[in-house]
């Protein structure tokens, strides 16, 4: 990781890219945002990218652009009339001079304005599976196995453990 990695996602692009939500979206796209935001935030824990998610708002009446933190992820809504490609330039442009850029979208216009702004361009099929991939290694770190857990000490009852102890002292 570079002095600072930041993510930038295109919610709804990810959304409609993942099989993960096929099965939800008819339900409506409430809980595919929450879910989406699930994700990236273990994401952002483990990987210690700071992520950033643009919901697309710019078909809503009176829509206003705001931003709030959800579980450590910044996610942001765009006003009427503003799409999620313009706002992520605009975050693009203002991150690049803090770190690394990544901006997840399979938007082929998007990623030749990206490129310009020195971002790079990660697929929703490239995340996801870098996102699979985290989560099996904090897995595999969350399952290892203590290494005193096999000493036999650590098997044997506390009265038999008190009596070897004071055989290996030499007080009988």
């Amino acid at each position: 990781m570079s002095v600072q990695d930041f993510y930038v996602v295109d919610g709804y692009n990810v959304i409609h890219a993942w099989p993960d939500f096929e099965g939800i979206k008819a339900g409506g796209l409430d809980h595919c945002r929450d879910r989406l935001i699930d994700i990236l935030a273990n994401f952002a824990a483990f990987s210690g990218a700071r992520v950033k998610v643009i919901f697309d708002a710019h078909l809503v009446k009176s829509g206003i652009e705001h931003a709030e933190f959800i579980h450590g992820v910044e996610v942001f809504y765009t006003q009427e009339g503003e799409t999620a490609d313009s706002l992520i330039e605009r975050l693009v442009g203002d991150l690049g001079k803090l770190g690394t850029v990544y901006v997840v979208t399979s938007d082929w216009d998007e990623q030749r304005i990206i490129f310009g702004r020195g971002a790079f361009r990660v697929t929703p099929k490239e995340f996801r599976e870098q996102i699979v991939q985290i989560n099996r290694q904090q897995q595999e770190n969350y399952n290892k196995e203590n290494p005193t857990e096999g000493y036999l000490e650590d098997k044997l009852p506390r009265e038999i453990r008190i009596i070897m102890e004071k055989w290996r002292r030499g007080k009988n």
